[in-house]
């Protein structure tokens, strides 16, 4: 499809949201096992959900802080290549981070840690904003022309 051409499906779009949400749980549950999970004794989804496990104080929260603001960049790159326009980023990244804040207001309740809203905002800034750049650096690609000519 060009795109120039506006086409309204509405299930191609609950679909982009569907798999950029599951690859940046994915993404984010792979980080907390690898930096988290050599700190404790037992991973649960209470660092996914909870906002008490975002803290500065302790050498476990700033691993929890590490892999949610790692998940922002790599969800930048997902949004490269599941999105495709820079113009789009905004729109899917906020949704990704309203739906998780959603999800754990109905764990945890509402977010009472400013550092929890530090971190998501700032991953919610890196994912947009370098997502743009990236697709807009993919979008000013150079085409390349091949031309076939016979040297006669």
């Amino acid at each position: 499809m060009f795109y120039g051409a506006v086409v309204w499906d509405p299930w191609l779009i609950v679909a982009q949201i569907v798999c950029l949400q599951c690859l940046y749980y994915l993404t984010l549950g792979i980080l907390i096992a690898t930096l988290v999970g050599t700190r404790v004794s037992r991973i649960s989804l209470v660092y996914f959900f909870d906002y008490a496990t975002i803290t500065v104080s302790t050498a476990t929260g700033w691993c929890v802080i590490a892999s949610f603001l790692l998940s922002a960049l790599a969800g930048a790159v997902y949004l490269v290549y599941l999105i495709e326009r820079a113009k789009k980023c905004l729109d899917f990244a906020a949704t990704l981070y309203i739906l998780h804040l959603f999800i754990c207001i109905v764990y945890g309740g509402w977010p009472s840690s400013m550092t929890w809203w530090v971190v998501n905002g700032t991953g919610l800034v890196v994912m947009s904003l370098l997502g743009e750049y990236l697709c807009i650096k993919r979008e000013l690609r150079e085409i390349p022309i091949t031309r076939l000519r016979s040297n006669v």
